[in-house]
């Protein structure tokens, strides 16, 4: 697909560049490289497709009128957390206070395994959207329209032009080395 002429500039370069001269360009190029990570922390909040790509269009507008106001330094960290926080509040507005779900939030809280449990999905999910950045270009945009679109085998051969076994081999293959790649990460810590 579209290699940018920026890929090289590390997401804390963009940073430091934005920080220097104001300029939304900088910060454009590295919310393009997270748009992904946000939908997936919205789906798995929101889980309605058209709702978690609305919450990302606010988060980026709410990352690029707090970001000159602080000095951000892990990027990635930090907007996964305004993500989460923007999802939680959404629900809880929507479920105008429902007390099952704060409830059950906070028994979740202040039981440590539930805090770890909530820890380790969000690890996982950082993990997994750092992992699909290091597939191959096919099978990455298979698995995403597969699995982050649930699309059908078809309809991914009339998006992509690619042979229905290309598509199933992309899946399969792009699953497997999805799973490798995780894997060899978590292995790491």
């Amino acid at each position: 697909m579209n290699h940018h002429p920026n890929n090289h500039i590390t997401d804390q370069e963009l940073l430091d560049r934005f920080y220097a001269d104001g300029n939304k360009e900088w910060l454009g190029i590295l919310l393009s490289r997270y748009t992904l990570l946000l939908f997936g922390v919205c789906m798995k909040y929101l889980k309605q497709e058209e709702e978690a790509k609305d919450c990302v269009q606010q988060i980026f507008v709410k990352i690029i009128t707090e970001l000159p106001k602080y000095r951000v330094t892990y990027f990635k960290s930090w907007i996964y957390a305004i993500a989460r926080n923007h999802c939680l509040m959404k629900l809880r507005d929507q479920h105008g206070r429902k007390v099952e779900l704060s409830e059950n939030m906070l028994a979740d809280w202040d039981d440590t395994s539930g805090k770890n449990r909530h820890l380790e999905k969000d690890r996982l999910l950082e993990l997994m959207s750092a992992s699909l950045e290091e597939l191959g270009e096919e099978q990455k945009r298979c698995i995403l329209l597969f699995y982050l679109e649930k699309r059908s085998y078809q309809e991914i051969v009339d998006i992509t032009g690619y042979t229905l076994m290309q598509v199933k081999s992309y899946i399969q293959n792009g699953k497997r080395n999805l799973k490798l790649l995780i894997e060899r990460k978590t292995s790491k810590t």
